[in-house]
């Protein structure tokens, strides 16, 4: 009696053995564990571009997508479009792995479009650098970092674990991604600070302003503000600013910050006639609001700003809003700050809310 013949496995059943085989070695098993960090950062970053881009109809000049990718060079319409399909594309990566070729591909093109932009962005930077446009405190830009971001989430998602066993409601593969994500809201402002915060974008401009800080009861301006006014009349001498605007409000005692600032000024040699004040300047935005109606006045078209590194992405976002060309020039430190951690830390709050903050207006702008 003859032997029936044995079930031959078809080309679908092979892929699939071969897809669980890979999946179970060491490396895919390396693969898998790891994988919620792509995923995370795909989610923040599809995210923050969908909420820019959607945010901008709202309120114009909302788009904050310059944060993370400088897509300048390419046509607007063209790069609001790629932004767009990436968003949807990465946040869709976040939520669950492709499970079809044509959203991998997608999602593969997307990542890899948006790596190659950052990586012109980085090299943009060291161009700059070398020509002495800018003077950074950090040796790498965060643009490499963002390129370092979307190269992992590439090369995830072209090694997308196996999708027959994946559950989006599984609690680890659902809660980790999701972790990553929001430690992004906090590591995100953190990275603007030290790689924005700590380059100094000085340049010839018609004027400069400084934020004020504590002036103490005997009228002594704080160490921290009297670095902010010795940098702002480092830049007047050396001809980068025509005029210095001081911006505070109210001292400890009698004596208003403004005053301290003017009085400190004219001993470093500045002379009086070029010192503007704003003793409204009792916030970050009071200061962007005042001193663009002042500056206005004078016809000064373009502005640097003096303040401490971590204050500086805020008020360059508020700058901007205001629809002025700023540059933004940290404070020379004489030395650290006790307080700088707690100062730091109310900025990563402080810089969402100032980003959020045109989307809670009562009606669109």
């Amino acid at each position: 009696m003859k032997e029936s013949p044995k079930h031959a496995p078809n080309s679908e059943e092979t892929a699939n053995t071969k897809l669980q085989s890979s999946d179970s070695s060491p490396r895919g098993a390396r693969f898998g564990a790891w994988s919620f960090v792509p995923r995370g950062l795909a989610l923040f970053l599809g995210a923050f571009s969908l909420v820019n881009l959607l945010g901008d109809f709202r309120s114009a000049g909302f788009d904050a997508n310059l944060w993370w990718i400088d897509l300048r060079a390419v046509p607007h319409a063209l790069a609001n479009t790629l932004l767009l399909v990436s968003a949807f594309s990465l946040i869709g990566f976040g939520v669950r792995p492709p499970r079809s070729g044509w959203r991998r591909g997608l999602t593969a093109g997307c990542a890899a479009a948006l790596c190659l932009a950052a990586l012109a962005n980085t090299a943009q930077f060291y161009i700059l650098l070398a020509r002495g446009s800018v003077s950074a405190g950090m040796p790498i830009p965060l643009s490499s970092l963002v390129g370092a971001a979307l190269a992992a989430i590439l090369v995830a998602c072209l090694r997308v674990p196996n999708v027959a066993h994946y559950s989006p409601f599984a609690s680890h593969q659902s809660f980790l991604p999701l972790a990553v994500c929001v430690g992004c809201l906090v590591a995100f402002p953190l990275a603007q600070m030290f790689f924005f915060g700590k380059t100094d974008y000085r340049r010839p401009a018609d004027a400069a302003v400084v934020l004020g800080a504590r002036v103490y009861a005997d009228g002594r301006p704080s160490d921290a503000l009297a670095d902010r006014v010795r940098t702002a009349c480092q830049l007047y001498h050396q001809g980068m600013a025509k005029k210095l605007l001081f911006s505070g409000g109210p001292g400890d005692g009698a004596i208003h910050e403004t005053q301290s600032m003017k009085r400190l000024a004219i001993q470093l040699g500045v002379k009086a006639d070029d010192i503007l004040v704003d003793e409204a300047g009792l916030n970050t935005q009071a200061t962007v609001e005042n001193s663009s109606a002042l500056l206005s006045r004078v016809h000064a078209s373009r502005i640097l700003v003096v303040s401490h590194f971590y204050h500086l992405p805020r008020i360059k976002l508020a700058y901007q809003r205001a629809g002025c060309e700023v540059y933004t020039v940290p404070a020379r430190e004489s030395y650290l700050l006790r307080q700088m951690p707690y100062n730091i830390l109310r900025e990563v709050a402080a810089l969402w809310v100032y980003y959020l903050r045109p989307l809670a207006a009562s009606s669109p702008s």
